[in-house]
């Protein structure tokens, strides 16, 4: 039997990527997965039903109330439940490092209202689901540039910053109700959006280089600290950040 056998897992950003990877590996321990995404979510959803998982998909702005809403009522129609909520969505691969100088405020705008405004919505929307499911969890995906700073990348560190800051904020405010909010905070990783994009190529090198374990990290290398955080192995443990990023910031 599987470690999620009965549970029911939300994941935004499941189309491809770190999200798909994780959906897959939730599916495999017997969750039952809704797949969110802005992009076509079928691929994702039909690899976990040929495995022999439980999932739908659904399409999912994390910045539309609206198709939150749509999401949960989706969940609970399906599948009775709602007892995980990953928040894995958000901009990276679609942006060009640059300096500071250079991003404008629209840009600015748009990855802060994604990346950290959509995991206020998205938390916000499953919070009365979980309580009428008796507790929850729920793990946010950061990023481990909070804890260094590149150069290029100042509006997504500074937005995933503010993950951090919610998960911690979260993680208070939900400890009476049995939820526990926790985050992860990878490193640079391989991902399916990531593979081709000339723009991180300078950062590759230093990267492997600047890690304990020198070595490309790839979507999989998070999926026991996700195990970790969405079983009861973490009952006792909320408002945390776990750094996963093969040594390269120890902290």
């Amino acid at each position: 039997m599987g470690r999620l056998e009965g549970k029911t897992a939300v994941i935004t950003g499941a189309a491809r990527g770190i999200g798909a990877v994780m959906a897959k590996r939730m599916a495999q321990e017997g969750a039952n997965v809704v797949v969110t995404d802005v992009l076509d979510t079928t691929a994702t959803v039909d690899a976990i039903k040929a495995a022999g998982g439980s999932a739908i998909g659904v399409a999912v702005n994390i910045t539309s109330d609206e198709d939150l809403a749509t999401m949960v009522e989706a969940t609970e129609t399906a599948f009775g439940s709602l007892d995980i909520l990953v928040n894995n969505a958000s901009i990276f691969a679609a942006l060009d490092p640059k300096p500071f100088m250079q991003i404008d405020n629209d840009e600015f705008d748009k990855v802060m209202t994604v990346n950290t405004r959509g995991v206020h919505q998205a938390t916000k929307a499953v919070v009365p689901a979980m309580m009428k499911a008796g507790g929850g969890k729920i793990v946010n995906i950061a990023s481990g540039t909070f804890y260094y700073g590149p150069p290029g990348l100042s509006h997504y560190t500074a937005s995933k910053g503010a993950v951090i800051a919610l998960t911690r904020c979260h993680g208070r405010e939900l400890g009476d109700k049995n939820i526990q909010v926790n985050a992860i905070a990878p490193g640079l990783t391989e991902s399916e959006a990531l593979q081709g994009h000339t723009g991180f190529d300078p950062a590759r090198g230093p990267t492997v280089q600047s890690r304990s374990i020198k070595r490309e990290m790839v979507p999989e290398d998070l999926l026991g600290s996700l195990m970790f955080l969405i079983t009861p192995d973490s009952d006792f443990m909320t408002g945390q950040t776990l750094n996963v990023d093969g040594g390269k910031v120890n902290l």
